[in-house]
């Protein structure tokens, strides 16, 4: 049995350090989700609180049929999809773009990565990555949000969304032909093709 398993099982009983230690193990993507789908700090707060009451609640319900990640990603998916139906209701927008500097993955460059200017421009792109994943229509940014920014498997997508596998290779197909020529129609990327947009099939090299 994984420890994680070990963990719910014990949160399922009533054990609240078990259930801190999964709060602890997935606040900071269950955030990274939430403030790539809304696109402003406070919101993704709101909905990260949102996500672990609802896990705390129906968590002595939950079967154990898909794995914990597979569930609480659920979870998070649709609080987020909630928050933003609301938004749309309200006819709000963003209050700002995250440029993400605590949470976007950078890739080092060994001889340039104390160096100001290259700071600058990675800072730059970080922030042209964001705007243009947040133009992103909403199917199309949740396929880059839970594959390329959260490391998500084809599979474990699949049963997150609830659909085919081939269903979301098509989509994330599009949604990263979408990216880059948005990045390209803002001159942040001269040329590339959506395979070098990524390294090993993600943005890391990017993000």
């Amino acid at each position: 049995m994984s420890s994680e398993k070990a963990l719910v099982q014990k949160a399922k009983a009533g054990d609240r350090d078990a259930f801190a230690a999964l709060v602890s193990a997935y606040e900071g993507k269950i955030y990274n989700l939430a403030l790539r789908y809304l696109g402003n700090r406070e919101d993704a707060m709101d909905a990260s609180q949102e996500v672990f009451l609802r896990v705390f609640r129906f968590l002595p319900g939950f079967q154990e049929e898909s794995g914990f990640s597979t569930w609480i990603y659920r979870i998070g998916v649709n609080v987020c999809k909630d928050m933003l139906a609301k938004r749309t209701r309200r006819n709000e927008l963003p209050l700002e773009i995250p440029d993400d500097e605590e949470d976007y993955r950078t890739a080092e460059v060994a001889d340039s990565r104390y160096d100001p200017e290259a700071i600058a421009q990675q800072a730059d792109l970080r922030k042209a990555l964001a705007d243009a994943i947040g133009d992103l229509p909403q199917q199309q940014r949740e396929m880059i949000v839970l594959r390329d920014i959260q490391g998500l498997s084809y599979e474990e997508i699949a049963k997150v969304l609830a659909l085919e596998s081939g269903t979301v290779k098509s989509r994330l197909s599009r949604a990263r032909e979408n990216l880059r020529k948005k990045l390209l129609q803002s001159g942040n990327i001269f040329g590339a093709s959506p395979s070098k947009l990524s390294k090993g099939g993600k943005t890391d090299a990017i993000l």
